[in-house]
C-alpha cells in the first residue's frame, strides 16, 4: 500500500528483527498521521537529492525498539516520525551536507552506513549529529565530523 507516490506501507514496517524475532510491528491507527507527514518529508528529501531513497528502518514499535541495543528509549522511530536511509546521491556524510539549509528537521545524523533524519511533534530544534559506533556503543556529536 503506497503512502505516498514513492514510500510504502511496507517500507514502514519492514524489519528483519521484528520478523526473526516473531514481534508484530504494525503501525498503530494514532500513529498513522505521523507516518504520513514522515513520508511526504521523505519525498522532499528525494526530490532535493534527485536520487531514489531506500528506507533501511522507519517505524520501530515500543518491543523492537527495546531490543535494538543502539536504539533510543526516546526514539522518535517509536512515533513513526523518524528514518534511517541510503541512496545512490552519495554517501551518508554527503547527504548530511547537502540537506542542511535545504529542509527543516528535528534530528539529522550522520550514522557512518546511513542517514537519519527525524520530525518532531512539537518545534523543530534542527539538530545535527554525528554517530560513531565505538566498540559497539554509540557516541554523539555535534555538527557533522568527517569519518
Amino acid at each position: 500500500m503506497n503512502i505516498t507516490r514513492h514510500f510504502t506501507m511496507e517500507e514502514v514496517v519492514f524489519s528483519e528483527t521484528a520478523t526473526r524475532r516473531g514481534i508484530d510491528n504494525s503501525v498503530p491507527p494514532e500513529l498513522m498521521e505521523n507516518v504520513r507527514r514522515q513520508a511526504e518529508f521523505m519525498e522532499k528529501i528525494r526530490y532535493e537529492l534527485n536520487a531514489p531513497i531506500k528506507i533501511t528502518s522507519w517505524y520501530r514499535c515500543p518491543e523492537l525498539n527495546a531490543v535494538l541495543s543502539n536504539s533510543s528509549r526516546k526514539s522518535a522511530h517509536m512515533l513513526g516520525l523518524a528514518c534511517d536511509f541510503v541512496s545512490p546521491f552519495g554517501t551518508p556524510l554527503q547527504i548530511c551536507q547537502f540537506l542542511i539549509g535545504k529542509i527543516e528537521f528535528d534530528q539529522l545524523i550522520d550514522e557512518g552506513t546511513w542517514v537519519h533524519v527525524g520530525l518532531a511533534e512539537g518545534p523543530l530544534r534542527n539538530e545535527i549529529l554525528t554517530a560513531r559506533f565505538p566498540n559497539g556503543k554509540v557516541v554523539y556529536s555535534y555538527g557533522l565530523t568527517e569519518p
